[in-house]
């Protein structure tokens, strides 16, 4: 942010000295504009077969020599707006790098193995937007195994989501009928928030769709009234207004686009955590996480490279520093095992155990007094009670 504002402070003046010269040129113009008509209107007074006189020669070039001033200073101030121009450009060059090769490495799609991830989780984004035509196409073309790759019900919950932006609710209430069980078992208020938009969109028929409304009301609010009952009388108190309309009443806020908004965001967080299925592409969590990792390692190389300072970048799979990303996505860049104070790495990953609690591979073959893979030894987790089989840890990648 701090390098589009320093770019667009040059902007500003690039705008600002152009709109001062275009006003500054107008006036000149129209004084030489002025001064023309007055030369052609003295010239017009004398006849044509006679000569003009010694005055009138001094003030033609009187006239000549003012246009000529004027139209130099116009010239000056053009130049002038060209200087300013360039600055532009040079605040982008010394606020934007773009040559990014010194933060990336070149060998990462190298290998055939890290080509296929990349072309499986392309093509797992795609059919999470729904853009499966895309996604087929991708898989045709990079020849991955098309039943490698199952498409995620988050397609279609990236259809309802879109459905609920554009004011259609069939969707979203038909998938929210379908769950509704397991709705009310996580106490979420999806199932409501949906039925009072779709109430609130029969109340914008007016006074005659009253008594549809009311029908409404009966059908799909009785199971919501111990868990919502003051929004339901809010709801009742709206059709008192209907003669002047919901808009002119009090409880206009019920029809705001932001409780549309509301609706959609509710609908995908809670269709994903019952799903169990992520909120977020990992291609564009990904994406994101990079892009607010890149400007502090940019500065970073210009540190490294005015002080020349070399050997901090000596990590192939770490960061040279820490990184603040989303609160909501934690990220590291290595694992150091907490049982044996060990840094992660392809002999020692890190894995998972059923509790959540993370420690290395070699930590988990220590506290299970043998192979992993033995299902007749019950693991208990060093920071937790919860016991499991050491077969049933997760590598996990960092």
């Amino acid at each position: 942010m701090e390098s589009c504002a320093a770019v667009e402070k040059e902007v500003d003046k690039v705008i600002t000295k152009f709109s001062a010269i275009n006003d500054h040129s107008q006036r000149i113009i129209g004084d030489v504009i002025v001064l023309i008509e007055k030369l052609r209107s003295s010239i017009e007074e004398v006849p044509a077969d006679e000569q003009l006189t010694p005055g009138q020669i001094d003030v033609l070039n009187d006239a000549i020599a003012k246009t000529k001033d004027k139209l130099q200073r116009l010239t000056t101030e053009h130049r002038d707006l060209h200087g300013t121009v360039s600055k532009v450009g040079k605040a982008i060059d010394r606020n934007f790098v773009a040559d990014f090769t010194a933060t990336s490495r070149n060998d990462v799609f190298q290998t055939e193995r890290n080509v296929t991830l990349l072309n499986k989780i392309m093509a797992q984004h795609f059919y999470r937007q729904g853009m499966d035509d895309v996604a087929h196409a991708l898989i045709k073309e990079s020849g991955l195994p098309a039943e490698e790759i199952t498409p995620e019900p988050y397609a279609e919950l990236h259809r309802i989501w879109e459905a609920i932006h554009n004011h259609n609710l069939a969707p979203a209430l038909e998938w929210a009928a379908r769950y509704s069980s397991k709705l009310d078992a996580r106490n979420s208020s999806l199932e409501f928030k949906l039925h009072r938009l779709a109430f609130m969109q029969i109340l914008n028929g007016g006074t005659h769709a009253q008594t549809e409304a009311i029908t409404y009301a009966r059908t799909n609010f009785s199971k919501f009234v111990e868990r919502f009952e003051k929004e339901i009388q809010i709801l009742m108190g709206t059709l008192i207004y209907l003669p002047i309309g919901v808009q002119n009443s009090p409880y206009k806020y019920l029809t705001a686009p932001e409780m549309w908004i509301e609706a959609a965001d509710v609908f995908l967080k809670d269709a994903c955590s019952l799903l169990g299925i992520n909120k977020d592409s990992p291609l564009s969590v990904i994406v994101n996480a990079g892009c607010t990792a890149l400007p502090a390692l940019l500065n970073l190389k210009q540190v490294m490279m005015s002080r020349q300072v070399t050997g901090i970048w000596s990590g192939r799979d770490e960061l040279p520093i820490e990184i603040d990303l989303d609160p909501e996505n934690r990220f590291h860049s290595i694992f150091a095992c907490p049982i044996l104070r060990q840094q992660s790495s392809d002999d020692n990953p890190p894995m998972k155990l059923i509790c959540g609690h993370v420690i290395s591979r070699d930590a988990l073959s220590k506290l299970s007094n043998g192979p992993i893979m033995n299902n007749t030894f019950r693991l208990k987790c060093p920071y937790c009670p919860m016991e499991q089989c050491p077969s049933e840890a997760k590598l996990i990648y960092f």
